[in-house]
């Protein structure tokens, strides 16, 4: 139960706010999780605050004739009337014994009166926003992998990420598969093995791999992508956009925040410290060379060249050269 117990849980009122639909679900079960561990027999109810009426709070609050324990998950309190509303701040200042009652609260200025007087009432306040900053979804990472008594490296958290995005339930379930189907510390060769070998592959990891300067794994994978129907156009679309992207970043203004750099590149906050890292070994006339071996490519391919897949292949061992200098193989 992520380090609580069931004293800290089993409190009358636990109030969820956030919009985070992971952590919500997580911080609901862990209440329901614990009253089922206490008593196998409690009672669980899951009610849309928007059609809690007035009086009703009361029937679904009361202790049971059957000694059973009882949760009331309220969903949407921002929802409830203003009667409705009342009664319910009313329970939490006087709340029944081995009843458990969890608000869930998008936050907002919607129903913040009666978010303030939960917890004035003494309610246990769950933050559930979502994880905006790459830096706390790192931390959202390491914290999977330490539930889990496994190791990950910061090269295995930034790679998982890169891997499968910013969706908090995808990122979640990646670090479960990883830490059921491999062994030992996760470091970014491990995802990388993981994630290539059981998905189709993108265009976006072929151009990871290229503009490192990893131009056998980029050929690998191309060779994979292609085999297994990957549109051309597309693959080399990929190839395009990441050294546009590589190409805004380098000639971004200095000092901007990483928020700033992200519009400035137009790519989400969290990839800004993946394209950093890509950006170093990287001259501005390499780039441009890259960028022109990239735009060939897409000339020969929606032109009819007589092989698109050898065009794609010549663009990623162009853009390898073009990064270490015209000398081409890895970086």
């Amino acid at each position: 139960m992520a380090g609580r117990n069931a004293a800290d849980l089993l409190v009358p009122v636990t109030l969820v706010v956030g919009d985070e639909e992971l952590l919500v679900s997580r911080a609901v079960g862990e209440v329901v999780g614990a009253a089922g561990a206490a008593d196998p027999a409690a009672d669980v109810r899951d009610v849309d605050a928007s059609t809690l009426e007035p009086g009703l709070l009361l029937e679904l609050t009361s202790p049971s004739l059957f000694a059973q324990r009882r949760v009331l998950v309220l969903r949407g309190a921002e929802a409830l009337g203003k009667d409705a509303g009342a009664e319910l701040a009313t329970y939490a200042a006087t709340p029944a014994p081995d009843v458990h009652v969890v608000v869930t609260h998008p936050g907002g200025a919607r129903g913040r009166a009666l978010l303030d007087a939960l917890t004035k009432a003494g309610a246990r306040r769950v933050a559930c926003t979502r994880l905006t900053r790459a830096g706390d979804r790192e931390q959202f990472v390491r914290a999977e992998f330490r539930a889990a008594r496994r190791r990950v490296t910061d090269d295995g958290v930034r790679a998982l990420l890169d891997a499968v995005g910013s969706d908090l339930r995808a990122v979640a379930n990646a670090c479960a598969q990883l830490v059921a189907d491999t062994e030992g510390t996760v470091d970014a060769e491990t995802v990388f093995r993981y994630h290539s070998g059981r998905a189709e592959v993108s265009g976006f990891e072929i151009a990871d791999r290229a503009v490192e300067g990893r131009t056998g794994q980029a050929l690998e994978l191309l060779r994979r992508a292609l085999a297994t129907g990957a549109p051309e156009v597309l693959l080399n679309a990929a190839l395009a956009g990441s050294l546009r992207n590589l190409a805004k970043l380098g000639d971004a203004p200095r000092g901007l925040s990483e928020s700033d750099l992200a519009r400035h590149v137009g790519a989400p906050p969290w990839k800004v410290r993946h394209l950093r890292a890509q950006l170093r070994g990287w001259t501005p006339d390499g780039l441009a060379a890259a960028i022109r071996a990239v735009a060939d490519a897409d000339l020969a391919i929606k032109g009819g060249a007589a092989s698109a897949a050898y065009a794609l292949e010549q663009a990623v061992l162009a853009i390898g050269a073009a990064r270490s200098g015209g000398r081409p193989g890895e970086a």
